[in-house]
């Protein structure tokens, strides 16, 4: 009985993701998946780290309960750090010997960051196989993470230094 630590982000309720578990089962009926998704912030905006985590938790419970509808059976769904290969590394090390194989969930080429930073390769230095799968550009996945609310600012605690703007908050946050 093999257990995969399944990592995924916009991809964990996709139909191709589904359809490589489905195929690690059949091989194994015994096998066991634990899903982690990366809480990864909305690209370019300010975001509080906490919101972004919690949002990581919805979308992990919510796939955790799509995968089980298809009779994959899902043994625990988590958030993970921001960093894709620091969530698998926190996990292996708080699991010892507990997983036997990555499977690593990405978006096609061109549209995957993960792709592009060669998470798949580099994941491989943790000793486990790594079973990469990539969904079809024409799915139509989990919609990114809206933006967290922006507190506004006042122009006075604004003030742009070279190309970077700085902005002091105080703990009201206004």
């Amino acid at each position: 009985m093999a257990r995969y630590l399944v990592v995924a982000h916009r991809t964990a309720k996709s139909p191709e993701l589904a359809a490589k578990l489905k195929e690690l089962l059949a091989q194994d009926p015994e096998a066991r998946f634990v899903l982690l998704v990366p809480a990864v912030p909305p690209p370019g905006w300010v975001y509080e780290e906490n919101e972004v985590r919690r949002r990581a938790e919805e979308e992990a419970a919510a796939a955790k309960r799509a995968l089980e509808a298809q009779g994959i059976p899902v043994e625990e769904a988590k958030a993970g750090d921001i960093s894709p290969l620091l969530a698998i590394e926190e996990e292996l090390l708080a699991h010892p010997g507990a997983y036997q194989a990555i499977v690593l969930s990405t978006l096609p080429p061109g549209p995957s960051r993960w792709l592009r930073l060669d998470v798949h390769t580099q994941a491989e230095r943790f000793g486990l196989p790594v079973i990469l799968g990539e969904v079809d550009a024409s799915v139509r996945l989990a919609e990114p993470h809206q933006p967290v609310a922006l507190t506004q600012v006042r122009r006075d605690r604004v003030r742009q230094v070279g190309r970077r703007v700085e902005c002091h908050l105080d703990a009201r946050g206004d």
